[in-house]
């Protein structure tokens, strides 16, 4: 080799290029990292994509037009946690992205996607409406047992949360046994967002049970005050193993019921012949309000098909026991008493209208006729200290009852006490008012007026006479209001077999206020 061999010579596009070494090129000149929070700030934000950007304003428009609704500003701050979710990522909710570990990484996006679902079912429940379940007739035929609904509570505005600790999924018990669903420690005076509009007459309403404060556990129906009115104080409540254990709950975690708002704010109610009177005016009687009837076969017994196609449900197809002293009132009412001393088949059930014109119109029924309600003799109808003669189809009274009204000014009395003093010390939260001496006291202060707080409705079923209603339990604070239903989103028949016509196909997605 040479001495030029020793020294090789490289070659780009046909030119000699001498090594860098050799002419000493110029090295990547390295720019100084900066560093501090600012520094890392930037970089943080710029380090976005454009899609993340979109994203995050979508939830802040959506965040931002929440706290405008809830009247509350200083929500705003919830911002920062936002902007750090979609766009800086200081608090490492997403740690388990950079494990190695795949296990730990697969568990995690599980619990990552239902903590999320969660939160979201969370906020629609709480502020857009939720499903309820129909558990009992009160309201048939216009709400069936079995009903599925949406309940709508932007309409009269939703409550913000009173016990907003709580799992999402459940009402006030979580299931198999593991306690109460919420937790007490943090709890929210009553505030209403503003909506859609008020109460209206004939609208059906959700709302939590006003009597359900105070429950026995293995007993909660009838309600605890029902309970101490048939059995006595000390048996309710020194009787763990027949009743339970006794519990209070929040406003908001009482058993929720759903009934037709027909008594509002400043009315007075009168029922008289199973007929609601409003202001001493006729209320229209929706056209699927039923009221218990006798009637009788000429024949034998109704098969199922029979009832089926009258619209019975299995649970109303009530036979009447006749003894030998029963038959001579039978006659004289004007139903049938074989010569031979047998009663052809006598029942009772709740009926519509147009079902009584049916049987009427049918050569398959002797007579039909309105049950006469008696004087309770078990249950007690509110107020229990004034409303002795009063029945399901006699109420109020002469003069009605009046319905509180917020803002309005009670002269007080021993009767108005009797009929408002439990409104005035629950539901207005004056635990220590109580009447003596002529006068309303109130931390140890006299009253001659008492002005309320908020306002009240009165409450029916629309199987008027199987309904255990406000004619039972009183007035409805607004406090307690949660919405009214908007469709029945799927409807079961337990007395069916699922795939038999327990699924009532007809049902879904109807108007669940069809009388309104």
């Amino acid at each position: 080799m040479t001495e030029n061999e020793d020294k090789p010579v490289e070659k780009a596009a046909g030119k000699p290029v001498e090594k860098a070494a050799d002419k000493g090129a110029e090295q990547a000149e390295e720019k100084p990292v900066e560093k501090g929070f600012k520094a890392d700030f930037r970089r943080r934000v710029a380090g976005n994509k454009p899609t993340r950007w979109v994203r995050f304003a979508i939830v802040m428009l959506v965040y931002i037009l929440w706290v405008a609704w809830m009247g509350n500003w200083w929500l705003l701050l919830g911002a920062l946690l936002l902007f750090d979710i979609y766009i800086t990522g200081y608090i490492p909710f997403t740690w388990w992205k950079k494990s190695k570990n795949k296990v730990t990484r697969s568990i995690m996006s599980w619990v990552d996607a239902i903590v999320y679902a969660l939160i979201l079912v969370y906020f629609v429940f709480a502020f857009l409406g939720q499903n309820y379940e129909i558990p009992s007739s009160s309201l048939e035929k216009t709400l069936l047992t079995g009903d599925y609904l949406f309940v709508n509570k932007t309409v009269y505005g939703p409550r913000v949360p009173m016990t907003p600790i709580n799992f999402p999924l459940v009402h006030n018990k979580m299931p198999f046994g593991l306690g109460k669903s919420y937790s007490e420690a943090v709890q929210q005076p009553y505030h209403r967002l503003k909506g859609q509009r008020s109460v209206e007459a004939g609208d059906i309403v959700v709302f939590n049970f006003p009597a359900g404060d105070t429950v026995m556990t293995m007993m909660e129906n009838p309600d605890y005050y029902q309970l101490v009115n048939i059995y006595g104080y000390d048996n309710v409540n020194n009787s763990p193993q027949q009743f339970g254990k006794k519990v209070w709950r929040p406003v908001d975690r009482r058993e929720n019921y759903v009934k037709r708002a027909v008594g509002l704010p400043g009315q007075r109610i009168r029922i008289s012949d199973g007929v609601v009177y409003i202001d001493g005016q006729k209320f229209l009687t929706p056209a699927n309000v039923q009221f218990n009837y006798f009637y009788q076969t000429k024949g034998g017994a109704l098969t199922d098909e029979e009832f089926d196609e009258l619209g019975i449900a299995v649970d109303d197809r009530n036979l009447v026991q006749i003894s030998e002293s029963d038959k001579s009132g039978l006659l004289a009412l004007g139903f049938r008493v074989n010569p031979d001393g047998s009663v052809p088949p006598l029942y009772v059930s709740p009926l519509t209208a147009d079902m009584v014109k049916k049987m009427e119109s049918s050569d398959r029924f002797q007579m039909v006729m309105k049950q006469v309600p008696e004087p309770e003799t078990m249950l007690s109808l509110f107020p229990e200290s004034i409303s002795a003669d009063w029945t399901r189809a006699e109420y109020g009274g002469p003069n009605g009852l009046w319905i509180p009204k917020k803002g309005s000014v009670l002269k007080m009395s021993q009767r108005a006490w009797d009929i408002y003093g439990r409104v005035i010390r629950v539901y207005e939260n004056n635990p220590t008012a109580e009447f003596h001496d002529g006068k309303l006291w109130i931390d140890g202060k006299p009253q001659d007026t008492y002005r309320f707080k908020m306002d009240y409705y009165f409450m029916l079923g629309d199987n008027r006479d199987c309904s255990l209603d406000s004619r039972y339990w009183g007035f409805v604070p607004e406090d307690h209001i949660v919405g009214t239903p908007w469709r029945v989103l799927i409807s079961f028949d337990k007395d069916k077999p699922l795939f038999g016509g327990g699924i009532r196909w007809n049902r879904i997605f109807k108007d669940a206020n069809p009388d309104k």
